[in-house]
């Protein structure tokens, strides 16, 4: 089916009962991809999430940064979970799984680019068909994010992150992006624009995240947030 198709098909008229049949079996469904992450995930420990392109390349910097973070954070005891996918998830996992760490991957259902990698633990590899499934699925389990250079989907994970904690939805965690040429100007922009000239944001929400330029920075940034606070849930 080509892509005009589902959009005419999308416009075609249904009646009230053919919706209401398709809206509830979609919540069954839902019920499902909830149940099984919550049973699965609550097993594994704390852990930390990283995230980044399914674009980038093996030869990348990111990516073996991604690697050296992920090996970091197992030798303190920390399970890595990632979106399951190729390039900076797939790095992560490949960190983790090749220093003896958990290695989990959260994959979704994707009609292009997305297939799981080969360095996840068998019995940690979940799949899911809708987004905001899976990422309640990492704000829960997750004590830490550590965001490298992505696309839209990495901002739409890291900024929800940020916006859970800045409204008191979860409990405050680490969130460190890595990659100061990458992040940098982005920053600025929250700092100078939001913050200074249309004041849509507060001073305080500038601490809710760090931006650094290493894997040992990002790991240590974990750690010290730890040192200082006691592991909780975050729902």
């Amino acid at each position: 089916m080509t892509s005009e198709d589902k959009i005419r098909q999308a416009f075609e008229n249904k009646n009230w009962q053919e919706i209401k049949v398709t809206d509830s079996w979609q919540i069954f469904k839902i019920m499902a991809e909830f149940v099984d992450g919550f049973e699965k995930l609550a097993k594994i420990g704390p852990c930390v999430s990283i995230f980044g392109s399914a674009r980038t390349k093996n030869d990348n910097k990111f990516y073996k940064l991604a690697e050296d973070t992920a090996r970091l954070l197992t030798e303190r005891g920390y399970g890595v979970i990632s979106g399951g996918g190729p390039g900076i998830m797939e790095a992560a996992n490949k960190g983790a799984y090749e220093a003896g760490g958990k290695s989990v991957g959260l994959n979704i259902e994707l009609p292009f680019e997305q297939f799981h990698n080969k360095y996840i633990d068998r019995d940690k590899i979940l799949e899911f068909d809708y987004f905001f499934i899976r990422k309640v699925m990492f704000m829960k389990y997750s004590q830490g994010f550590i965001i490298l250079p992505g696309g839209f989907g990495t901002m739409d994970e890291s900024f929800e992150a940020i916006t859970l904690i800045q409204t008191g939805k979860i409990a405050r965690f680490p969130i460190v992006f890595v990659g100061l040429d990458y992040w940098g100007g982005l920053f600025k922009w929250v700092e100078e624009r939001m913050l200074a000239e249309e004041h849509n944001i507060s001073p305080d929400d500038l601490n809710l995240y760090r931006l650094v330029d290493t894997a040992e920075e990002a790991a240590e940034h974990i750690f010290r947030f730890y040192d200082k606070y006691v592991l909780k849930p975050n729902f």
